[in-house]
């Protein structure tokens, strides 16, 4: 090749596809969205959802369109979290993959579609192998999430409208998967800027003493964002 000159045959061709790690809090374990691959490579094994970029679409909008084939869910906020290029990642062809991270509650149960011989949410601490490099992404999708919860309101998504600190706690527990001291998260919630306002009123549901009650703040960012510590696993 003249240097200067480019001529695409000088180029080998490679396939650009989508993967996405979808995460919610279900029955008191933070879940993942996970597809039963329904043709080769790697029939009837686990996968993240996904597939290949069209033509004519961007790669967010294909990202949008995937998670709907293959799953019916819809409506997310999905952010990119990074791109997967290792030579033989996939062993059809050389293909790189933009991933995508969606953290939520109240998921609907998913519906198989398209190539998927089914779809369900899977507790992350009981996700076993998994198609292609997917154990690595959704490894670095879950660690992004635990991540959004030191710096973001977004624990409080999960609570109900009204909710107590304990309740607050046990999403920041099943997220991050440790075990925190009570008091020392009292402290530290309660001492974030806009994260919480007191409604005034209390409640026994969490089975002791009657709670304070709390709603939402306005914080979009918490400061100073609440760091994990190095605890014990519950």
């Amino acid at each position: 090749m003249l240097r200067g000159v480019y001529s695409p045959s000088d180029f080998p061709p490679f396939a650009v596809t989508v993967d996405l790690v979808v995460l919610t809090v279900r029955a008191d374990a933070l879940c993942a969205l996970l597809v039963r691959r329904g043709e080769a490579p790697f029939r009837g094994r686990w996968a993240l959802p996904g597939g290949f970029v069209q033509v004519a679409e961007s790669v967010d909008d294909a990202a949008v369109r995937e998670l709907g084939e293959e799953t019916g869910v819809s409506g997310l906020h999905l952010e990119q979290l990074g791109t997967y290029g290792e030579p033989r990642r996939d062993p059809r062809m050389r293909v790189v993959s933009v991933a995508y991270l969606a953290l939520a509650p109240d998921l609907p149960v998913p519906v198989a579609g398209t190539d998927a011989a089914a779809a369900s949410w899977v507790p992350v601490s009981e996700v076993g192998s998994l198609a292609f490099d997917h154990a690595r992404i959704l490894e670095d999708g879950v660690e992004r999430a635990r991540a959004k919860l030191e710096y973001t309101p977004l624990g409080a998504e999960f609570c109900p409208a009204e909710f107590t600190v304990a309740e607050l706690r046990r999403v920041y527990e099943i997220v991050w998967g440790v075990s925190l001291d009570a008091r020392n998260f009292h402290r530290k919630v309660t001492g974030v800027e806009g994260l919480l306002v007191p409604t005034g009123e209390s409640t026994a549901r969490d089975g002791g003493r009657p709670a304070a009650l709390y709603r939402r703040g306005s914080a979009a960012v918490l400061y100073p964002p609440l760091v994990r510590a190095p605890v014990q696993s519950p």
